[in-house]
Formats: structure tokens, C-alpha cells, sequence
């Protein structure tokens, strides 16, 4: 029994003909030929970093596929950063798994000098470059990424323009730390009556009372302010949602500060309302870090490829998806996704439609038949011919429909907004009997009390505090089991689940060939 050989670069199995040099064994050319262009710029710390940490392909990209980044419109729309001959980009690398990949990637200027520098964002996967257009151009810096198995992900969502959506991150972090600042002075602030278990004498303590509640201001109109107007915006459209108890616990807590202070008779809340609004926008950010690391793109375009090759009198050229017309002649070359409905030129083709209805066996089609948008072609190259421009083909409309259809039961309360209602209306109703009876038996004074303290002690904290935690800590475990949730409403929905639903797969299709188990009580006939 012969014993088997791992490849150096990968560590996959060679095989019974392994390709060598040097000596050494390889699974297949494109590992030797990384194994060489990294010993020939003496870059083999890559392999010390990490035990076999190369990536391997199955087939190297053709030598026309990357031919569209010669295009100025697409160098244009790709560039961060363009001016004289340096130019930065970002690219998203998907296979960047370990220290060696981050080792390797910000190496890049010892391979090739026009590289100059280069930073790896792990957590994003993505590779920031700059580089000298002069020395080196985007299509051959995109080339040597993929000729070391490192192909960046070009699809036809990377030429558009986003929006800044990390601008609603780096204000929230803006106001996490201006809730930090606060938080922190103002607990030192309070730390000797803490200590002494009696409120601070004159002058020191009035000096620390009103430098506390100075902090609270910008603390509550401006890192708390998502709350208040949260709830502002919900009442004008005569709604309650979980951020009316909390506004109103913060208004409460700032209110009695407030007066406290001012009025001379008490040190206030400060400390109580810093500590809880750093905490909450703590929560906050974490639900949003965790939603980030495990969100993936709902947008069709990002799976559709930038430019496809098309045929024009015997000679092929490389066509940006958005300029493909109707009659277009395409070139799909083998593991290419179809971009358009098309018919057929070529005699026959394998097409896999996974992508579109989760079957797994490819589809045989014959010269002259429809192929659709989505599906991947699967043996050798083959010609169509575009009977649709990309947005209008099926699978765009049907992708269209199912996105409308969510926003749709995206509008839908959670079930914390539909608690809130009954909960904000009893907390209120019992702050206003309280105050009611007090202004009757007592004083005002006694019945702003009793009313701030039904508030501040009923302010759903715990329920705030918990949701954004116990939300991003099921998505981040469901993630970590491969099952991936578009939305926060969806953790809540898993809950009212009794019943499973399967599509016609190939999984359930062919038992046979997969190991599945059957757990539970047996199936009534009804249900079966």
C-alpha cells in the first residue's frame, strides 16, 4: 500500500502521478507554479507561518478573463484612489484563512516593485492596494493575485457607487465614546460619596454635582438622541415601539438630575444615566458587528460576473454586462454563470441551475433550446445568443419580486414592539396614579418623585440590554452552524416554527447518495 503524498503548497493529496520539481511533490501545475514564483522572490516564510496554507484551484483563469480591467470606465469605477501614476483599490479575497494569506498579501510589493504598499483587512476578507499604474496595471496586479490562488471577487455590484454604509457605524462609535467620556468621569465623580456613603459637603460636592450633570447634557442629547427621536418619529405616526419606555426613562433620569441639581437638594442621577446609555449603545453596536460579520449580499448583481466575452466576426472581445443587448452572441467558457436568457448555438451544453432552484445535477441542453440567467455552464465552452438584456431575464424579475416581498415583512412589529405597546401604556398608567394620589396626599414635590420613579425604575433596561446581545449571539451561532439569517426577524420567527418544509432537492431526491437520518416522532398520514 503505497503511502500517500501531500502536496507542499496545499497539502492535498498528490495522487498516484504527482507533479515534481525540485524534488518536491505538487497536486497539480498551478501549486507548483505558485511554490516557484514564491521561492523565486524569497517569500517562503509563507509556508513557516502556517502548515500547508496555500490555496488551491481546480483551473486557473483563462488568459482573456481579466481583459475588461484594460477598460478606463472600469478602472474608473474600481479605483479608491487615482491620481498621477498611483492608484489604490480594495478587493474582496474570499479564501483569506490564516497568517500566512495576511503574510503573503501585504508582501506583494517583493514580487512585483509597483506594488507599493498593501494592508489586509481579515475580518472583511479584503486586501487594500496601492500601486504605480505605470509599473504595473490593474488587470496584471488582479493576474499575479490570481495566478498565487488568491482571486479576487470582481462582480457586476463592485462598478456601482455605494453609499457610505459605514457611516452609520462610525456614528454610533462616535457616540458610544462620547457616552464613554461621560460615563467615566462622572463615576469618578462619584466615587467619595460612594466610599463615604454620604453625600459630599460644600463647596467640592456642588462643584462635582453640576460637572456631572454639564456631562449629561451632550450625553443624552447626543448619544442618546436615536432613542428620543425613535420615539418622537413612532408617536407622530401614532405608534408605540420599545423606545418610547426608554426614551422616557431617559428623559425621566435627566429630568429629576435636572432639578436635583439645580434646586440644590440632591446630587441627581448622573452616574445611573451614563452607566445605562453606555451599556445600551454598547448592546447596540455588538448587534451590529455580529449582523456585519455574517451579512451577505441579497443583491443579484453581486453574483453576476462584470463582463462576459462576446463574439463579434470570429473575434472575441470582453463586453460589460451592462452594455449586453439583445442578440448578442456570448462565449460562456466552462464553470461561467449564464448572464442573460439566451438560446443555445452550440450543439449541446450541461447547464447547472443551483443557483436558481437548488438542484445540484446539471441540466442537458440541445442546440436551439432556452438557457436561462443563473445557471452555470458545466462542460467546455459553448456559444448563445441573448434573447434578454440582463435586467429584464428571469431570474433578475423573480430575485426583484422575492426583495419586495421582504421589504414588505420587514415592515412588521417585532414581537418586543407589540409587548412595548402594553407595557409602555401600564408603566404610564401606573406613573400617573402614582403622581395623582401623591399630589393629593402630599405635594407636588412628593408626586414628582413618585412619577420619575415609576419611570426610571420601570424603563425597560434589562429588555433593551438583553435583545441586542441575545439577537447577535443566536445569529453568530446559527452562522457558526452554516445556517445564515438575513435579518434579526428571522431569529424571532424561528421561534414560532413547528413544522419543517423541504423543496425538491437532491438531497431528499437521492437518499441514497447522502448520509440523512430521520429524528423524531413518526409522521400521521395527514402529514405525510
Amino acid at each position: 500500500m503505497s503511502q500517500k503524498k501531500p502536496c507542499v503548497h496545499c497539502g492535498a493529496d498528490c495522487g498516484k502521478h504527482p507533479v515534481v520539481w525540485n524534488d518536491l511533490s505538487f497536486c497539480c501545475h498551478g501549486c507548483k507554479q505558485v511554490y516557484q514564483i514564491l521561492s523565486e522572490n524569497k517569500l517562503n516564510t509563507y509556508y513557516e507561518l502556517d502548515q500547508k496554507p496555500g490555496i488551491r484551484i481546480e483551473a486557473p483563469p483563462h488568459q482573456t478573463k481579466y481583459a475588461f480591467l484594460d477598460k478606463p470606465e472600469v478602472q474608473d469605477r474600481l479605483y479608491i484612489f487615482h491620481e498621477d501614476q498611483i492608484a489604490r483599490i480594495e478587493l474582496y479575497i474570499p479564501v483569506i484563512h490564516c497568517a500566512s494569506c495576511i503574510w503573503l498579501l501585504e508582501n506583494l510589493y517583493k514580487v512585483n516593485p509597483g506594488i507599493k504598499n498593501a494592508v489586509v483587512n481579515f475580518v472583511k476578507k479584503t486586501v487594500s492596494i496601492s500601486f504605480n499604474t505605470k509599473e504595473i496595471s490593474l488587470r496584471a496586479l488582479v493576474e499575479l493575485l490570481a495566478s498565487l490562488h488568491y482571486i479576487p471577487d470582481l462582480s457586476w455590484n463592485s462598478l456601482e457607487k455605494k453609499d457610505d454604509t459605514s457611516g452609520s457605524n462610525k456614528q454610533l462609535l462616535y457616540k458610544i465614546g462620547v457616552a464613554g467620556f461621560v460615563f467615566g468621569n462622572v463615576m469618578l465623580y462619584s466615587l467619595p460619596e460612594y466610599l463615604n456613603r454620604e453625600p459630599i459637603s460644600d463647596p467640592l460636592g456642588s462643584f462635582l454635582y453640576y460637572l456631572s450633570f454639564v456631562l449629561t447634557v451632550p450625553l443624552v442629547f447626543y448619544s442618546g438622541s436615536d432613542y428620543l427621536l425613535s420615539a418622537f418619529k413612532n408617536l407622530v405616526r401614532k405608534q408605540i415601539v420599545v423606545d418610547l419606555p426608554i426614551a422616557l426613562g431617559l428623559l425621566a433620569l435627566f429630568g429629576t438630575t435636572c432639578y436635583q441639581v439645580l434646586s440644590g437638594t440632591g446630587p441627581g442621577y448622573s452616574d445611573s444615566l451614563s452607566g445605562f446609555l453606555f451599556f445600551l449603545l454598547i448592546g447596540k453596536w455588538y448587534q451590529s458587528k455580529t449582523y456585519q460579520a455574517l451579512a451577505f449580499d441579497r443583491d443579484y448583481k453581486s453574483y453576476f460576473p462584470i463582463a462576459v466575452t462576446q463574439v463579434l466576426e470570429d473575434e472575441e472581445v470582453s463586453t460589460l454586462l451592462e452594455d449586453l443587448r439583445v442578440g448578442d452572441q456570448l462565449k460562456i467558457r466552462n464553470k461561467e454563470l449564464i448572464p442573460s436568457d439566451a438560446l443555445l448555438l452550440s450543439d449541446h451544453a450541461l447547464i447547472d441551475y443551483s443557483f436558481v432552484t437548488g438542484e445540484a445535477t446539471p441540466v442537458l441542453k440541445k442546440k436551439g433550446e432556452p438557457v436561462y440567467a443563473g445557471g452555470i455552464q458545466s462542460s467546455g465552452s459553448i456559444l448563445i445568443e441573448a434573447t434578454a438584456e440582463v435586467k429584464q431575464s428571469q431570474l433578475t424579475q423573480l430575485w426583484n419580486a422575492h426583495q419586495e416581498g421582504s421589504d414588505r415583512k420587514s415592515v412588521l412589529n417585532s414581537i418586543v414592539d407589540r409587548v412595548s405597546v402594553y407595557f409602555t401604556m401600564i408603566v404610564i398608567a401606573i406613573a400617573l396614579a402614582g403622581f395623582s394620589y401623591w399630589i393629593i396626599q402630599d405635594s407636588l414635590q412628593s408626586a414628582v418623585l413618585v412619577l420619575t420613579a415609576v419611570l426610571i425604575v420601570a424603563c425597560p433596561c434589562a429588555l433593551a440590554l438583553s435583545l441586542p446581545f441575545t439577537l447577535g449571539s443566536s445569529m453568530r451561532i446559527l452562522g457558526n452552524k452554516g445556517l445564515y439569517c438575513k435579518n434579526t426577524n428571522v431569529v424571532e420567527n424561528l421561534t414560532k416554527i413547528d413544522s419543517i418544509v423541504f423543496d425538491k432537492t437532491g438531497t431528499l431526491t437521492l437518499p441514497d447518495e447522502n448520509d440523512i437520518a430521520f429524528v423524531g416522532e413518526a409522521l400521521s398520514r395527514e402529514e405525510e
